[in-house]
């Protein structure tokens, strides 16, 4: 069985890294990288991933441990949190998003492929995937952080987003280790 595995967030200012690990039963047509699509077509292709899988897991690391850990251990972390979640055995196939093997030194079968997202169906399912769950928190913290207009930056480094950090600080939510530069 193959497993594809994405993440998001990890160039965000705020909120947390998601995640996601996804094993379809079925194609579904339209799956790609979740950043080429518009909302609403990741919000179509998100209810379709949900009926067409053998299972879906998530992972999530919170701007703390990123601060703590470092992008590189924050995003190792992020991924085993989500097989673990997923309860997978040692025998599935992992294709991991980019050129790093961040599961390198555990017993899975691993093959890292630059653009898998945009290539591979089951991290393209995993992308659409990390990115509504993702965004969705971030549409939620907005309701406690509204000046930092969260409904529409998610966290990312917007011009609007950096004069508000700028003025009004940072809040508990964001990543002190990226601020550094800003602040």
């Amino acid at each position: 069985m193959l497993i594809g595995i994405d993440e998001v967030g990890r160039g965000a200012l705020a909120g947390p890294l998601v995640v996601s690990c996804v094993s379809l039963n079925k194609k579904i047509d339209g799956l790609r990288d979740s950043k080429k699509l518009s909302s609403l077509k990741r919000q179509e292709l998100y209810s379709k991933i949900f009926l067409n899988i053998n299972y879906c897991s998530i992972g999530w690391v919170w701007p703390h441990e990123i601060d703590n850990l470092g992008l590189t251990k924050a995003t190792r972390i992020a991924i085993l949190r989500a097989l673990q979640n997923s309860k997978i055995n040692h025998d599935f196939k992992i294709i991991l998003d980019g050129n790093i093997n961040y599961l390198k030194g555990l017993n899975y079968q691993v093959e890292t492929i630059i653009k898998a997202d945009d290539l591979i169906d089951e991290v393209s399912a995993a992308s659409i995937i990390a990115k509504v769950t993702r965004d969705k928190y971030m549409f939620e913290l907005d309701k406690y952080y509204p000046l930092y207009n969260f409904k529409n930056n998610v966290g990312y480094g917007t011009k609007e987003h950096i004069k508000a950090i700028r003025q009004l600080g940072p809040t508990s939510i964001h990543r002190s280790l990226f601020l550094k530069k800003i602040i």
